[in-house]
């Protein structure tokens, strides 16, 4: 069951109160209402993203309703299977049943069936496409997931509310990658163990610079962010390392 406790209003930072059985959520200091989405809880509105948010926003929409099938017969050819792809960075993951688990730029979901204990699984992404195929694939796989609609700049939660937090894809392309890495941080439960993956320049240049309906919103792959630099200096065992034949890399870092 979703708790009000948990959330709060990602633009002035107020409580929230839920209303009802899928009425939404409301601000009660100036009214503000969130509402219910074909099944997940919508934090902004698309015609108000910009920038690179816009851009991918749109790509994702775009692509949404063969994205998981595409990257399913990718990872069979490339890695042998679904499974042993995500295990390469989720196994960086302190997972503890019962815990509260968040993963930023949630997309379809697809990394929900590989967490290995049962957990409270909260997801948040800016793309509607996404999140549609997010509550599909959550109903046929039978699994429970709270699913929100925002921006990983501005996440609609509490501080140190999570037992464990992480973000697979995006985050190189995001309007503000500072913004959603001191976010997740925020959101952390103090001693909690972050994790990041995402493409690296070998992934965007060798493949997406390559096929056609995607190639045009990855021209820029020079222009990724350091992530390493984006680790504020008081976080925690660092480790940066390339997963993935070097497709991927995977940063942790422990929250004090």
């Amino acid at each position: 069951m979703l708790h009000d406790q948990l959330l709060r209003d990602p633009y002035t930072y107020n409580e929230l109160t839920l209303e009802g059985t899928g009425a939404g959520a409301v601000n009660p200091a100036n009214g503000r209402q969130y509402p219910w989405k074909h099944g997940y809880l919508a934090f902004m509105e698309e015609s108000d993203a910009a920038g690179s948010n816009l851009k991918y926003l749109e790509l994702y929409n775009r692509i949404a309703r063969f994205y998981r099938l595409s990257n399913k017969l990718y990872f069979a050819l490339k890695f042998g299977g679904e499974r042993r792809y995500r295990e390469q960075f989720l196994s960086s993951l302190e997972l503890r049943g019962g815990e509260r688990v968040l993963e930023t730029s949630v997309g379809s979901g697809d990394n929900f069936p590989y967490i290995n204990v049962k957990a409270e699984l909260y997801g948040l992404d800016i793309s509607s496409g996404m999140l549609k195929q997010a509550v599909r694939n959550l109903r046929r796989w039978k699994l429970e997931a709270h699913l929100f609609q925002g921006t990983a700049e501005r996440l609609p939660f509490q501080d140190n509310s999570f037992d464990c937090v992480y973000h697979v894809g995006g985050i190189n392309y995001f309007s503000d990658p500072h913004a959603a890495v001191l976010e997740m941080i925020r959101v952390a439960k103090p001693g909690t163990r972050l994790m990041i993956a995402d493409e690296t320049q070998k992934l965007v240049k060798g493949t997406y610079g390559k096929v056609p309906v995607v190639k045009g919103y990855f021209a820029e792959g020079a222009d990724m962010p350091e992530m390493l630099g984006l680790i504020p200096p008081e976080m925690l065992e660092v480790v940066y390392k390339e997963v993935c034949k070097g497709l991927m890399y995977c940063i942790t870092f422990r929250k004090p």
